[in-house]
């Protein structure tokens, strides 16, 4: 990585950390769903910095930004957008809806019916969409941050497992410490703080970090012992869906971007097993014979570590 590139990360990582407060991890695992060219699902209870912490990531790229806040009465059009007959043309004209820029903020994703949410499929898969059998390419870099307030919450919809497995990785913000949550209170400003960031990077700079990450070194040994722990999901007695080779292949996207944005040019051990739960829990269906009163997401967190504690590390 060169001294450029590395003062550009530092600089965005203190950018957004001056807004979120106490969460680096949060941050850095953003950073690297972005240079792995997937999309970042937040789930937390409401009022901890989901909105805030896209906001503040979208604002510090000099590029395209729509924020859509999903709503239960909200259509597929009113995301992708519509064909609108021109009378003096006598043709039918696209209107790109607001999924048509670098950095989507989907806000509180699963307040809106499956249908709607179906939407996203094509777009976060593919990087374009379909309508009336013509397709219209996204711009690029593309990425999805959506929120949502955990299903357990009223008036949500659960989010479908083949949408699930379209983002790269889903993260939970937590609760702020002590000392950060006073240095909140005392310096409140949420999202108007996160609005006024001044980019410090651009789409170009952003594209061509993707082009790098996706040459750093993984040894074979990592891969074996990443595709070690995706076979035991397979396997597994507790989970009725294991892991996907969709699943597979963003883990190891994530492994090189992780390196990538701690300046390295050659994956970690440490690396595959720091994003293993982030990357791979939202994947899992834990099977009914198994499932408690316990959160679905903390049951299928408990089991991946078990995993990952039985699976002998590559030296």
């Amino acid at each position: 990585m060169s001294t450029t590139t590395a003062n550009q990360i530092a600089q965005l990582q203190r950018s957004i950390a001056t807004v979120i407060k106490g969460k680096d991890e949060a941050i850095e695992l953003a950073l690297v769903a972005l240079i792995a060219r997937g999309h970042l699902l937040i789930e937390d209870v409401p009022g901890v910095g989901k909105t805030t912490l896209a906001q503040a990531l979208a604002r510090s790229f000099n590029c395209s930004f729509q924020r859509i806040q999903f709503t239960s009465d909200m259509l597929p059009s009113d995301v992708i957008g519509v064909s609108v007959y021109n009378q003096a043309s006598q043709q039918f004209e696209f209107k790109a809806g607001p999924l048509f820029a670098n950095i989507v903020l989907a806000d509180e994703i699963n307040r809106t019916t499956p249908k709607t949410q179906s939407a996203l499929l094509e777009a976060m898969n593919e990087s374009n969409v379909t309508v009336e059998n013509t397709t219209h390419a996204l711009p690029q870099p593309f990425m999805v941050l959506a929120t949502q307030n955990p299903i357990e919450h009223h008036g949500t919809y659960p989010l479908p497992e083949s949408q699930l497995d379209r983002f790269l990785m889903r993260i939970r913000m937590g609760y702020p410490n002590r000392a950060s949550e006073k240095e909140i209170i005392r310096n409140h400003s949420g999202l108007a703080a996160a609005g006024a960031l001044v980019p410090v990077m651009s789409a170009a700079d952003v594209a061509a970090m993707q082009a790098t990450a996706e040459k750093i070194r993984v040894d074979e040994s990592l891969l074996d012992y990443a595709l070690g722990i995706v076979e035991r999901t397979r396997q597994s007695e507790h989970l009725s869906l294991g892991i996907s080779p969709r699943g597979s292949v963003m883990l190891h996207r994530a492994a090189q971007a992780l390196a990538f944005v701690e300046g390295r040019d050659y994956c970690l051990p440490d690396d595959f097993k720091r994003l293993i739960v982030p990357v791979f829990a939202h994947r899992l269906v834990v099977s009914t014979r198994y499932a408690s009163t316990a959160k679905k997401m903390d049951q299928a967190e408990t089991i991946l570590n078990d995993i990952l504690e039985s699976t002998a590390v590559p030296l």
